[in-house]
């Protein structure tokens, strides 16, 4: 009798070591030190104060990942690396890999304690309490970091999202808890008919200033600062709630839709970009550990387009719809009736 390939389970034996050689490269700012063309070890390791026999293994382990080209002694960015892996790139996803090397990595290692209670293990691993991002961001530059990187997500996720469903009807996006302004943005960029205004907390609406700060859209974007949970919601005929419901628990969640279902005048629409599961629950893959990434740091997780329409519903929408997007987050599209 043939064994089955032990591929599966080696390949995974290797992951998270393929994954930390570029949380530690980035962290290091190896990728940041290529910015102005190639260099040779010795003078990389004074720079980044490493040990040279030990970063020549992390440079050519990277080489292996090929998110960095050597040619003789030296080494050098690939594109990849270039546009997401440099912290001065407008692509930059370097804020949510910091975030994760900082933060998610250590939450995951008790995912086996998360299963057993329930709960997230933020007071487990950091010996904190409260919300996980007010113990994170505890400067302006990790804030600045993180949002950056969410910004570089964004880029590539938002423009799929609006292009969705057809929503030139809407006459006024509101995105609630907008943070850097690229869902709204690409909402005006593929509806030429839509003003937009980006809600936030205020040090965040700060940051968006700073990331939209010379866009020819801003004059069709208003950045209003505000708590979508205690404060009232600007005017709208469209609101928007990205990477946000995931967060929280069921009970917060009913409250805030039913807080934008009061607002919302007839015909009205709300525009959820979250990662979708089947309604078997059996994949997509990115959305089944994106799930298990909000056990083991929020309150909330992933669902089905079946579960977003029962909550809507509850709230008081008739119409829903959920697409796939193909991109980092799905959508769905509740209306008012």
């Amino acid at each position: 009798m043939n064994n089955p390939s032990a591929a599966p389970v080696t390949d995974l034996l290797d992951a998270f070591r393929r994954t930390k050689v570029m949380f530690a490269a980035v962290a290091l700012g190896v990728f940041d030190a290529f910015g102005d063309g190639p260099a040779a070890i010795p003078g990389l390791a004074e720079r980044l104060d490493a040990d040279p026999d030990a970063l020549e293994r992390l440079l050519d382990a990277c080489v292996g990942l090929e998110l960095l080209k050597k040619e003789g002694a030296k080494y050098s960015n690939l594109p990849v690396s270039d546009t997401y892996l440099r912290r001065a790139s407008p692509q930059s996803l370097t804020g949510y890999i910091l975030y994760s090397n900082y933060a998610l990595y250590g939450l995951w290692g008790r995912l086996e304690d998360a299963v057993h209670e329930g709960t997230h293990r933020w007071t487990q691993v950091f010996r904190v309490e409260g919300p996980i991002f007010d113990h994170f961001f505890r400067t302006e530059d990790n804030k600045r970091e993180f949002l950056r990187g969410m910004h570089g997500f964004g880029l590539m996720s938002s423009p799929p999202v609006v292009s969705a469903f057809d929503l030139s009807r809407f006459r006024h996006f509101v995105d609630l808890g907008g943070a850097t302004g690229h869902l709204a943005s690409a909402a005006c960029e593929k509806y030429p008919q839509l003003q937009a205004t980006v809600f936030d907390l205020s040090p965040a609406i700060e940051f968006t200033r700073e990331f939209m700060a010379g866009s020819p859209l801003l004059e069709r974007l208003k950045l209003t600062p505000g708590d979508f949970f205690r404060d009232p919601l600007p005017d709208g005929d469209l609101y928007a709630l990205g990477r946000i419901l995931h967060d929280w628990s069921e009970e917060k969640i009913c409250k805030l839709l039913a807080k934008i279902y009061a607002k919302l005048p007839s015909g009205g629409g709300l525009l959820i970009a979250e990662k979708l599961l089947n309604e078997q629950k059996t994949g997509p893959l990115p959305a089944l550990l994106q799930s298990l990434n909000m056990l083991v740091c929020t309150e909330g997780k992933e669902r089905t387009v079946a579960e977003y329409a029962a909550l809507l519903r509850a709230a008081g929408f008739a119409e829903v719809e959920g697409k796939m997007t193909g991109a980092a987050v799905d959508a769905v599209l509740a209306i008012k009736a």
